[in-house]
């Protein structure tokens, strides 16, 4: 069972603590517990239902009247309003209300709708990259059951897996080739895989070697693939090696590559990176990038 603070509660549901205090004074929820040492948390139930309460409450729900619906009510307008509404806000506590439940049915029709609506490349950039910004502190503080996460990456993997495959093979006049990888001790791969499809969608050729590969070793591949770029994902904050000295370790085992380095550790402090490598400080700027090649 996870163990809530009143600040998880605020930044899984955007509901002020003073709001959440009110509401269980004057309606009775949630019902917070208490530790040994009398601090109130919360459990899951208390996220699932306030994830719910939230979302109707933003769409002109009275509280009065949301808190006398049965839960089945409760979960049925839920479901409408996140397969209809285009407010962000709405989906993401719907995809995070799906991950609570272990729901994978919802959880694929909030995103598949997402997709019809955006495509994959903006459902991504638009609902997926915020919802996983959400819940990532959380989970990298271990206020969320890692099965958690496990669960809900997968489906996303899922996704790009069949996106990805389903890109034709033939490249684009004057494309250029992508070196994809993840360094040692980098298991999520998600940011790697939506790059990996959204080069692939520019009609560049990309070779992927996935998540958890010694820097050492590409020294082979590189020798045979000649790559224009080497792309790497830098977010886990128990990496054995620093993001400059993965850095100044590309640049210097491949002068004539262009290094793409994007993830949230490279923007903790300000670091002087060598000259042929670049920082990606958003999916966004990869686009523009891959833009940039084709157009030229």
């Amino acid at each position: 069972m996870n163990h809530f603070s009143i600040k998880d509660v605020e930044a899984l549901t955007g509901i002020k603590p003073h709001t959440l205090r009110i509401w269980e004074q004057r309606y009775g929820i949630p019902h917070p517990k208490r530790t040994s040492t009398n601090i109130r948390y919360y459990d899951d139930e208390d996220i699932k239902m306030l994830l719910s309460v939230a979302m109707l409450n933003r769409q002109g729900h009275k509280i009065s009247k949301i808190t006398r619906m049965s839960r089945e009510e409760l979960d049925q307008l839920v479901m409408e309003l996140a397969l209809d509404a285009t407010d962000q806000d709405v989906q993401l506590e719907s995809l995070t209300k799906a991950m609570f439940n272990l729901d994978e049915i919802a959880f694929e029709k909030i995103l598949s709708s997402n997709i019809l609506q955006f495509g994959l490349e903006g459902a991504f950039i638009k609902l997926v990259f915020p919802f996983l910004a959400r819940v990532g502190v959380l989970w990298q503080t271990g206020s969320i059951n890692p099965a958690y996460e496990h669960f809900i990456t997968n489906l996303i993997r899922q996704k790009l897996f069949v996106a990805i495959d389903s890109q034709p093979k033939n490249m684009a006049p004057g494309a250029q080739k992508f070196l994809l990888f993840l360094p040692a001790h980098e298991p999520h791969e998600i940011g790697l895989l939506f790059a990996n499809f959204l080069i692939r969608s520019r009609g560049h050729h990309t070779n992927y070697l996935g998540p958890n590969l010694p820097m050492d070793d590409l020294n082979p591949v590189m020798s045979i693939y000649k790559a224009n770029f080497i792309l790497t994902v830098l977010t886990s904050p128990v990496a054995s090696q620093s993001p400059l000295h993965v850095a100044n370790k590309l640049s210097s085992d491949f002068p004539k590559a262009n290094i793409l380095l994007a993830g949230s550790q490279l923007f903790q402090t300000n670091i002087h990176f060598p000259k042929n490598v670049r920082l990606l400080h958003s999916m966004q700027e990869l686009v523009d990038l891959l833009e940039h090649l084709r157009s030229n």
